[in-house]
């Protein structure tokens, strides 16, 4: 035998030593996949949350009553539903998901994996955030009740009023709790998206001027703002207290956030108006509204859109402001329209439960 054919021969693993290889490769993925499923990582996962019909009912301590009652005005039997989004969070600073969680969400169409900065801003604390989520829901309600009524010919006049001071930002020491917002760089506001809108329009790099009274007298401060993300933020947190005709209750717990507000306000419509706003039809939608009907983005679209699908809605109205988020991330079945204002919520609807042509009806579409 040459000696090539003995060092070939030698090389050759036995029986013994491929099983003991075995052994040791399976070890090492059944330790990989352990630690996949242990590992902290930096972000958190984004999924549809529950869904929430405004034309139906809410659990409340342990009993379910209307998600919107107008007690003291008629109200006309509906059917359909108008289903309001959400989007839950899998993850936090404290407890972030584990890699085999991400990894698992980053192939599911209805997820997305984000930095956990991005939900959980490291200057924000826990406390400051859930208020400043509570604030926004009743901010979002009243404004959609605002809505509501003036889109239904009622006069709704609103104040401004300063409910809070988050620490370490600009109106800290300059604006106090239970001032009343009148305007910004000399325009009349009266209500949270039109102060939101033109603090963001003054931007960051010179002082916003605000016109404010305060136990009865009137007169202007300035607060110049910081970016936050991509928004301007002075650091107050406000409500706009209107005086409604009649009241409307709308009770809707553990959820924050202003993105029901359009979807209230199509809730509140139906319930005061004869007919049915809905044709019947299972009908989802999503979008911050203002007094003035103007219909703004919101986030987790992409979540939004398919919690509505696996609730069994056939249509879905999106802020126009959030079409390139919607744009090829549709779910087969669901028949997607882009809105801007109430008026045009309310034009997709009416085809809808005329069962007349929605061919020209606005619609996200790719440039």
């Amino acid at each position: 035998m040459s000696v090539f054919a003995q060092y070939a021969r030698d090389a050759t693993p036995r029986r013994g030593d491929r099983g003991r290889a075995g052994v040791v490769l399976l070890s090492a993925a059944f330790v990989l996949v352990l630690l996949l499923g242990i590992v902290p990582t930096p972000y958190v996962i984004e999924q549809p949350g529950p869904v929430y019909d405004t034309l139906g009912t809410s659990e409340h301590e342990g009993t379910n009553r209307p998600l919107i009652s107008i007690p003291s005005q008629e109200t006309f039997p509906t059917t359909g539903e108008l289903n309001l989004l959400t989007v839950s969070v899998l993850g936090s600073p404290e407890t972030p998901p584990h890699w085999l969680d991400v990894a698992t969400a980053w192939f599911d169409p209805s997820k997305a994996v984000v930095p956990v900065e991005s939900v959980f801003p490291p200057d924000v604390s826990r406390k400051e955030r859930d208020e400043e989520n509570r604030v926004l829901m009743v901010n979002s309600q009243r404004d959609a009740i605002a809505a509501a009524l003036l889109e239904l010919g009622y006069e709704v006049p609103g104040v401004i009023t300063v409910q809070g001071i988050v620490e370490g930002e600009p109106a800290e020491g300059i604006v106090e709790e239970g001032d009343r917002i009148t305007s910004v760089n000399g325009t009349a506001v009266t209500d949270y998206g039109e102060l939101q809108d033109l603090i963001a329009k003054n931007g960051s790099d010179r002082p916003v001027e605000l016109g404010l009274t305060r136990d009865g007298s009137a007169m202007t401060l300035q607060v110049t703002p910081r970016q936050r993300e991509d928004a301007s933020v002075i650091g107050v947190l406000v409500t706009t207290d209107y005086t409604f005709p009649f009241d409307v209750s709308i009770q809707l717990d553990d959820v924050g956030g202003p993105s029901a507000g359009m979807m209230f306000a199509l809730g509140i419509i139906d319930k005061l108006e004869p007919g049915e706003l809905t044709g019947g039809e299972n009908i989802a939608g999503t979008g911050t509204i203002d007094a003035q009907g103007v219909v703004g983005p919101i986030g987790g679209i992409r979540q939004k859109l398919y919690g509505a699908e696996r609730a069994g809605a056939d249509y879905f109205l999106a802020p126009a402001r959030n079409c390139d988020e919607v744009v090829g991330h549709v779910p087969d079945g669901l028949d997607v329209f882009a809105v801007s204002t109430l008026d045009d919520s309310l034009a997709v609807l009416k085809a809808v439960a005329d069962d007349t042509s929605l061919a020209d009806l606005p619609r996200c579409a790719a440039e």
